[in-house]
């Protein structure tokens, strides 16, 4: 497994934009395919964006497409959920992922996890 610590949450206003970065260990990183998942108070875990191993491939939830981008560095094991236009019905807990074994929009299916990083947006 991979180990992956995610940074760069926080309190923002509606429309502000974050970029959240999520750093893996090892020398493999570039074979793992990536996601983004996030989880607000009494919900499901619930999918948000994923990238193949190359970057060439990325997949988005309908509730953030056209406003989050994700993106990844290889060089620098790390993968970036950059988030524009934010709404406060995208206050969560943000986590990363690696390596989904099935269906990606499942978190069920999904091998490595971070701890998770908050971001709150205020009306």
């Amino acid at each position: 497994q991979v180990q992956l610590v995610e940074s760069g949450g926080g309190l923002v206003q509606t429309g502000d934009s974050l970029r959240l970065s999520c750093a893996a260990s090892g020398r493999t990183f570039s074979s793992h395919p990536m996601g983004w998942f996030r989880q607000a108070p009494g919900k499901e875990r619930e999918f948000v964006a994923a990238i193949s191993t190359s970057g060439g491939s990325t997949y988005y939830a309908d509730s953030v497409e056209g406003r989050f981008t994700i993106s990844r560095d290889n060089a620098k094991n790390t993968v970036y959920l950059q988030m524009n236009s934010l709404k406060p019905e995208d206050t969560a807990v943000y986590y990363c992922a690696a390596d989904p074994e099935g269906n990606y929009k499942s978190s069920n299916d999904w091998g490595s996890w971070g701890q998770g990083t908050q971001v709150t947006v205020s009306s």
